[in-house]
Parts: C-alpha cells; sequence; structure tokens
C-alpha cells in the first residue's frame, strides 16, 4: 500500500493513550494511517481527533492534534497517510 508521510509524532501521553501529531499535509476521521519509528510500526484508522480539546472532522497542515492510538507511540515517529 502507498504511503505519504503527513507529519509526526510530538507527544505522547499514556492516560488516555494518545498521541500528538505535528501535521504537515491534512487528515479526517476515517483516514488510515501508519506510525514508524525505531521500536514503532502500527497501523490503525483515525476514530476520533481533537485540536485545543475539542473534537474535530478534519485538521489541516500546521495543526497540533491528538489521536487515540492502541499503543505507545515515541516522539519524532514518522506518521504516514496509506493511500489505496
Amino acid at each position: 500500500m502507498p504511503e505519504q508521510a503527513i507529519g509526526h509524532i510530538s507527544a505522547f501521553f499514556a492516560r488516555p493513550v494518545v498521541a500528538g501529531l505535528d501535521l504537515t499535509a491534512p487528515l479526517r476521521v476515517g483516514d488510515r494511517i501508519h506510525i514508524k519509528g525505531h521500536t514503532t510500526d502500527i497501523a490503525l484508522v483515525v476514530e476520533s481527533m481533537q485540536v485545543n480539546n475539542r473534537a474535530v472532522q478534519q485538521a489541516a497542515p500546521g495543526e497540533q492534534v491528538g489521536v487515540k492510538v492502541p499503543d505507545r507511540v515515541r516522539p519524532g515517529d514518522t506518521v504516514y497517510l496509506v493511500t489505496d
């Protein structure tokens, strides 16, 4: 599956399990993403995201968003949009 880099992880919060993403491209709820780093390799569908503690359906380049993740991610991990 082709992938396009759309940002990187800026923060990780253990409770709830949420990753902070700095976006360089648009992201929408329902998009499939792949988070890859030295010890990270997670694929997921974005079920919800927040900007400044407000639920949003989409986010633009330059925004910082919070996304629930199934496992630990690390700052600096690259976020890819999986395209079909």
